[in-house]
């Protein structure tokens, strides 16, 4: 695997590098070792899968304050998907700060979202599939979200979201104080 640093301190593109003959690929998606040489979590506890039918369907941006944050390890299984995280950890030398990527089923790379940052994304393709893992669990009371097209965030979309629950459409919009998320 390659670990490309982003704009957010901690984040990282996770490219594999697959090994290929006559019968196609195989390549490691992980591995604890490799990891944890990058510095990066090496414990997943919960594994979600996340399936769009509509392009430009948005979701997020969403995190977990403390005791109950998460780092997420995010990949695109089937379509395609602009992926997002934003710095909220107060101290940080990014706090404020966006960093997002193209995740494709043919690219096969994977967004490393450090604690402490929102996440989110907006599909590209139809049916577009995103697995991701999770270090910790969903906690309903430690759940924020962070409006996505918030103008001091300055996040730039690829393309207009199309559909967007309520719940996204209405997050707030960024301040510093309530949304730092005590990493």
């Amino acid at each position: 695997m390659r670990f490309l640093p982003t704009t957010v301190e901690g984040a990282r593109l996770v490219e594999l590098e697959p090994r290929t003959d006559e019968r196609g690929f195989f390549a490691r998606m992980f591995c604890a070792g490799e990891f944890a040489a990058e510095g990066l979590e090496t414990s997943f506890r919960q594994v979600n899968d996340a399936l769009s039918h509509t392009a430009g369907t948005l979701r997020g941006l969403h995190y977990q304050v403390a005791p109950a944050g998460e780092v997420k390890l995010v990949r695109c299984l089937r379509g395609a998907a602009f992926d997002v995280l934003v710095d909220l950890r107060a101290g940080s030398p990014s706090f404020g700060r966006w960093a997002g990527a193209e995740l494709t089923s043919g690219n096969r790379r994977m967004m490393h979202v450090p604690r402490g940052c929102a996440h989110g994304y907006l599909t590209l393709e139809p049916d577009t599939e995103l697995l991701y893992f999770a270090s910790d669990p969903y906690v309903a009371a430690h759940e924020r979200a962070l409006r996505w097209d918030d103008p001091a965030i300055g996040i730039a979309w690829p393309r207009p979201a199309a559909v967007i629950s309520d719940k996204d459409r209405t997050a707030p919009a960024f301040d510093a104080a309530y949304h730092a998320s005590g990493y």
